[in-house]
C-alpha cells in the first residue's frame, strides 16, 4: 500500500493487486494486533538493529526515515505514542487504524485495487510488459513486488514474491524463520506451559564453551513446545545455526539480586515459614506453577522442614534460581515466524532505486528482499522506506 500510494502521488496510474480479498491482513496482526509501526531512533542506531545487509538500506532510510513514518500516520489522523525501547504504536492500540490510514490514502490518491493473485510476470523478448493473473493480463511499464516473505501464509504471504523474482532471473537466498519461538528438549517447558515471566534475564549460550550469543531483560513465556515471548523472539535472530544440543537458554529468575542477596532473601522466607515443609516455603519467591519444578530440579526433599535445609542445599537453590537451564532444539515453523530471514539477493537490486539490475521496470520492497531486523518496529520501517523509494522510482520511470 505504501508503494502504491507513493507511486500514485508521483503521477503514476497505479493498480494494486491483493490476493486475499482484504487489504493489510498481515499488518492487522502485527504487534499482537497493536502494530509497532516504527522505532523512534536515528539512522545509525536503526542500522545497528538490522541483522542482514544493513548498508543496503542506507539510502532508503535517509529518503523515508522513522520520523517520516510518524509524520505520515499522524497526518492521516492516527496519533502515535512511544513506549519502552522507543517502539512506536498508535495511541488507540489498534493495528486496524494503521491499515485504514494506508487504505484510505490509497483510495484518495486514485489507486485501483484488483483482488486477484498475480501468477507470474509478463515478460516478452527480455522486456517487462506487466503481470499475469489466472483471469487476465495487465500491461504496465513498471512492477513493484512487495509480497512479504513466507511467514503467516494465511495472510497472503506464502512466498509468491520469491517465485516472481526467480522468474526474472534473480537469486533468492536460503529462507529460514527469524523472530520465531524456540523449541526445547526435556519436560521442563511442558510442565510450565502457559507461565509468563516478567523482569527476568535471558541468556542464550553455546553449550560447548558457555559463550553467550544473546542476553536481554524482560518478558518470556513457557509453552508446550518450548519458549516464546518478546525476548525469545529477539534471541532467535542471534542463533541462525540452531540445532539440538548446540545452545541452551539460561534464565535468571531473580536478576535484581546477586547470589548473596538472594540467599539472604531465602533465609528470610525460611524464617517466616520456619515450621513449614520446604515445598510450602517458596510461595513468596516463585510463581505457584514453578514451585514443583524448582523443587524437583533442586533435589531437596519437598517434605523436609526448612530449618533442616543445609547451607549447601541453599547454595544449590540459589544457583538454580540464578541460572535455570533449558536445552534448545530448534525453531517453530517459518509459518509462525514474524519475519523471513533470506530473500531476493540485494546484490541484484539497486539500493538507490530498488530496481532490479537484470530487468528494467521491476522493483522490490519490504520483506521479500534479503533484509531483516530485530523486533521493535524495524521491519515495518524497512517495508515503508523501501516502498517509498520503489514507488517514486517506478513512477518516474514509467506511466504505470
Amino acid at each position: 500500500m505504501m508503494a502504491a500510494l507513493t507511486a500514485a502521488q508521483n503521477g503514476a496510474c497505479v493498480t494494486l493487486f491483493e490476493r486475499t480479498g482484504r487489504l493489510g491482513r498481515k499488518l492487522r496482526i502485527t504487534g499482537k494486533g497493536r502494530c509497532n509501526v516504527t522505532n523512534d531512533c536515528d539512522i545509525n542506531e536503526f542500522l545497528a538493529n538490522v541483522m542482514t545487509n544493513p548498508r543496503f538500506l542506507y539510502t532508503a532510510l535517509n529518503r523515508f526515515s522513522t520520523a517520516d513514518t510518524k509524520d505520515f500516520f499522524e497526518s492521516c489522523g492516527v496519533p502515535l505514542k512511544t513506549e519502552r525501547g522507543r517502539r512506536v504504536f498508535p495511541v488507540s492500540d489498534r493495528a486496524a487504524d494503521i491499515v485504514s490510514a494506508l487504505a484510505d490514502a490509497c483510495h484518495r490518491a486514485g489507486v485501483k485495487v484488483v483482488y486477484e493473485r498475480v501468477g507470474s510476470l509478463w515478460i516478452e523478448d527480455g522486456a517487462l510488459r506487466g503481470v499475469l493473473t489466472p483471469k487476465d493480463r495487465f500491461e504496465a511499464d513498471a512492477v513493484i513486488v512487495c509480497t512479504g516473505g513466507k511467514s503467516y501464509p494465511l495472510t497472503g504471504s506464502d512466498g509468491d514474491g520469491y517465485a516472481l523474482a526467480e522468474q526474472a532471473g534473480h537469486t533468492v537466498t536460503q529462507l529460514s524463520p527469524s523472530l520465531v519461538p524456540m523449541t526445547t528438549v526435556g519436560d521442563l517447558c511442558p510442565a510450565l506451559q502457559g507461565l509468563s515471566l516478567k523482569n527476568v534475564r535471558l541468556t542464550i549460550a553455546r553449550t560447548d564453551n558457555g559463550k553467550a550469543v544473546f542476553e536481554d531483560f524482560g518478558e518470556m513465556m513457557f509453552t508446550h513446545f518450548g519458549l516464546t515471548g518478546p525476548m525469545v523472539l529477539s534471541a532467535s535472530a542471534h542463533v541462525p545455526d540452531i540445532q539440538a544440543g548446540k545452545y541452551e537458554a539460561v534464565i535468571d529468575l531473580k536478576p535484581a539480586l546477586d547470589d548473596k542477596m538472594l540467599d539472604t532473601r531465602i533465609l528470610s522466607d525460611f524464617e517466616k515459614y520456619k515450621n513449614k515443609d520446604f515445598a510450602n516455603a517458596l510461595g513468596d519467591l516463585l510463581p505457584q506453577k514453578m514451585i514443583p519444578v524448582i523443587i524437583r530440579l533442586s533435589g531437596i526433599d519437598p517434605h523436609i522442614k526448612v530449618n533442616a535445609v543445609t547451607r549447601e542445599q541453599r547454595r544449590a537453590l540459589v544457583a538454580l534460581l540464578k541460572g535455570l537451564r533449558v536445552g534448545l532444539k530448534g525453531f517453530r515453523p517459518i509459518e509462525e515466524a514474524i519475519v523471513t530471514r533470506g530473500g531476493v539477493s540485494v546484490r541484484e537490486v539497486n539500493p538507490k532505486t530498488m530496481e532490479s539490475k537484470s530487468l528494467a521496470g521491476l522493483y522490490f520492497a519490504g520483506e521479500v528482499l534479503d533484509v531483516d531486523a530485530y523486533t521493535g518496529g524495524y521491519n515495518l520501517q524497512i517495508a515503508f522506506s523501501t516502498a517509498v523509494v520503489a514507488g517514486e522510482n517506478a513512477a518516474w520511470g514509467g506511466g504505470e
